[in-house]
């Protein structure tokens, strides 16, 4: 990135795609636009899909952020789930010494917290359902302890429940993740629990309570005629639900500027206040039974909802082409090609797929925490339509080219194979990320297309391996039998079909029995190593020799000359001559050898030929046998 006077602030998040993020994100990136600060999102989805090792390799993508690069950090730690990850992102941001802030936790004294009121406006809730609508029976569907913010609403239920003198049954306590689905596992839990219906459902986010609306109402349940349910945080969804859910209006837009206004201030050497608080207020409404208001914003939800579905719909189109053609791709570079047609779909000024450099080796259990600060290759990066790639970049670098650096908004997301971390990819200057409901599903989709790829690449190399095996012997390190007729009988075919003049030799060891009875197996190998290397010397560069068998081996020749056969010989006998000088062995390694030549063509065969050199080596070897008496071989 350009060296720039501008301030760079970095923003550790998980869930972009749900409400509460997306509202103070769009707060952070208005403010961010109009001073000229960058700003990256280092965002995962953890915990969305139940899977552990899937979360493992998600996280991975907060180990990339240097801080070194940047001024100052907003810690969205009330949106990250596991509590280990959180203490690590927490130690990596203190060891940096930057200006850090947080939402609504006053656990951390050293970083500037922006605080909305959760306690105050969830009791008035509580107390509205049990005193205005005569809630005996109530259960509480809450975030994870881990979170301040969760603590405070439950606190709050356990307070005013109190303050009323009704028991809180810790049966009737749900302990989610503030994702939608928790809402779900909530009316499932209770259904199986065999509990009475209670009069209310007190849920601890909107998210949680539109599910559980949903669900209960799928169990033929009516809201709020048998069972009332609130939420916290007043979303759009929220608003214009059917019913309007009762909920706690928050500030969180105005959060997200006031953020970046506070952390700009810092930076410059003003000393803003540690703590800035907002306000919360209940919104009482349909789901517990009071009236909904005018629907001021009916219109708009409408034109809203219908642009919804028509980019939803145009987003799942593109991701299912991108799916198709992801799948047909079994080369790299096919995959980016694949990749880049679908970013010139969106309006991004810039794109980066961000690679380990050995993602394409076996995994070997490393630290996914440090996988990405390491070597980097950009196979695919895209900048105003230009392509462009990056061979090699440290992690470190984070980005593997120049861009403009006035005002930038940046989104790094991991890809990963469950906990195998594969890289990761930026966009900049798209509201891609936190504007489509399918981010999420593109990021798993590439994800899955490079660990295809890279399985593929394995597999190919694994059957190249067992078809080398299979044809290459392995102690000589030349064809075997099946080596040497898969090849050779293409070569003959051809030789046959234009009457080319070509040349068999067959070739026995002498006295390998000899070797292995006397001076063992081992230097019966070394023999018979020897004597391919010699065969392999006296081959020209067309030849095609082969092992055939325990001593025996072929060579064939194509476009030979009668006089060939005997000059092969003559070559052999000087360099077997040669190596037994050099081995200086207490026995000789030697062998016989034939060489038939012939015309290929219709009345020939290569098993014939093979034949004929074999009798006439065998023809040789007899007569050697007859002439060397007493050798001894």
């Amino acid at each position: 990135m350009n060296e720039s006077k501008s301030i760079n602030i970095s923003v550790i998040i998980s869930g972009l795609d749900e409400e509460y993020q997306n509202n103070i994100i769009t707060g952070i990136n208005d403010c961010a636009r109009s001073k000229g600060i960058n700003v990256s999102y280092f965002a995962a989805f953890g915990g969305m899909l139940d899977s552990k090792r899937f979360d493992i390799g998600e996280y991975s993508i907060y180990g990339l952020a240097n801080y070194d690069f940047f001024d100052a950090v907003i810690f969205m730690n009330n949106t990250i789930c596991d509590v280990d990850v959180k203490n690590r992102v927490l130690n990596d941001i203190r060891n940096s010494g930057k200006p850090a802030l947080v939402f609504d936790c006053d656990e951390y004294p050293e970083m500037y917290n922006i605080s909305i009121d959760n306690t105050s406006a969830m009791r008035e809730i509580v107390r509205h359902v049990i005193r205005k609508h005569g809630a005996k029976t109530v259960n509480y569907i809450s975030g994870p302890m881990s979170n301040p913010e969760a603590r405070a609403r439950l606190q709050a239920f356990r307070e005013i429940m109190a303050e009323n003198g009704l028991p809180v049954e810790e049966s009737r306590i749900y302990y989610g993740e503030f994702r939608s689905c928790d809402g779900r596992f909530a009316i499932e839990k209770f259904e199986q629990s065999g509990l009475p219906l209670p009069d209310a459902f007190i849920c601890a986010n909107d998210a949680m309570a539109l599910t559980a609306m949903s669900s209960l109402e799928k169990l033929g349940y009516s809201i709020p005629g048998d069972v009332i349910v609130t939420g916290f945080d007043n979303t759009y969804s929220a608003r214009n639900n059917c019913p309007a859910l009762t909920s706690v209006s928050r500030p969180l837009y105005e959060a997200g500027r006031k953020a970046c206004e506070i952390l700009e201030k810092a930076v410059n050497g003003d000393k803003p206040d540690l703590t800035f608080s907002l306000e919360a207020s209940p919104v009482f409404t349909e789901s517990c039974g009071c009236c909904s208001g005018s629907h001021a914003d009916l219109l708009d939800y409408k034109k809203r909802a219908y642009a919804r579905i028509e980019n939803n719909s145009a987003d799942i189109y593109k991701l299912n082409i991108l799916a198709a053609r992801l799948a047909e791709s079994e080369e790299p570079q096919d995959n980016m090609n694949v990749i880049s047609d679908f970013i010139s779909e969106l309006d991004c000024d810039h794109f980066a797929l961000c690679l380990t450099s050995d993602w394409m080796d076996d995994f070997s259990g490393g630290d996914p925490e440090h996988s990405l600060s390491g070597g980097m290759t950009a196979p695919l990066i895209i900048h105003h339509g230009e392509v462009s790639s990056r061979e090699y970049f440290s992690g470190r670098e984070m980005f593997p080219d120049n861009i403009e650096a006035h005002g930038s908004i940046n989104y790094f997301l991991p890809l990963h194979f469950r906990e195998n971390v594969l890289g990761y990819y930026i966009m900049t200057g798209s509201d891609f990320p936190i504007s489509s409901l399918h981010c999420h599903t593109f990021t798993m989709n590439v994800s899955n297309s490079i660990e295809n790829i890279r399985k593929l690449m394995h597999l190919n190399k694994a059957m190249a391996e067992l078809n080398r095996l299979y044809v290459i012997d392995p102690l000589c390190g030349i064809y075997n039998r099946n080596g040497f007729m898969n090849i050779v009988n293409d070569l003959f075919n051809e030789c046959s079909d234009k009457n080319i003049k070509v040349m068999l030799t067959f070739i026995d060891m002498d006295g390998l029995k000899f070797i292995n009875d006397n001076f063992g197996h081992n230097e019966g190998d070394f023999a018979i190593q020897r004597l391919a290397d010699v065969i392999r010397e006296c081959c020209r560069k067309d030849s095609v020799c082969a092992r055939f068998g325990g001593d025996e081996f072929v060579i064939f020749d194509r476009d030979v000359s009668e006089g060939d056969a005997g000059a092969m010989e003559r070559r052999f006998n000087a360099k077997i001559d040669s190596l037994n000088q050099m081995v200086n062995k207490p026995y000789t390694i030697s062998a016989s050898l034939g060489s038939i030549t012939v015309t290929a063509g219709e009345d020939t065969t290569l098993y014939g030929i093979i034949k004929s050199a074999d009798e006439k080596m065998y023809d040789i070897k007899r007569k050697k046998k007859t002439s060397r008496a007493g050798s001894g071989l």
